[in-house]
């Protein structure tokens, strides 16, 4: 299972994550005059999450057999767990975890930062055995 991480596939996954994070991220800022802060969120995520599907199908995953709409239904899926693990960690770390360990500075940022984290691993194997088997 280690080994699954130290792949060329893995490393190709982090890259196109990263550039659909920066899509997403600036689609907000660009979208935000017109529609708004919270609604500009929702509709960059959806941009980023559509441009992580086009890219890991043409870049990480490429020798999926799986019909394309069974690999979006599957992407969502894997995406909206990925949402929920991101926000147990935060809250756990934020709420609990880190001032138990006396952590007083930075408590939400670093509590996000590893709730962010931890789902690349996960949905990397969520994408590779279900979205693009």
């Amino acid at each position: 299972m280690i080994a699954a991480f130290r792949s060329r596939q893995f490393i190709a996954f982090l890259v196109t994550g990263g550039i659909a994070a920066a899509v997403n991220f600036g689609s907000r800022i660009l979208l935000t005059p017109w529609l708004g802060f919270g609604t500009s969120v929702v509709v960059a995520y959806l941009i980023g999450m559509a441009t992580a599907f086009l890219l890991a199908r043409a870049f990480v995953f490429t020798e999926s057999k799986q019909a394309v709409h069974q690999s979006a239904l599957w992407f969502v899926a894997v995406n909206v767990l990925a949402v929920a693990q991101t926000w147990v960690i935060s809250m756990a770390l934020a709420y609990w975890a880190l001032p138990a360990l006396g952590v007083t500075r930075f408590v939400e940022e670093i509590a996000h930062a590893v709730g962010v984290v931890v789902p690349v691993f996960t949905s990397y194997l969520g994408h590779k055995h279900f979205s693009f088997r």
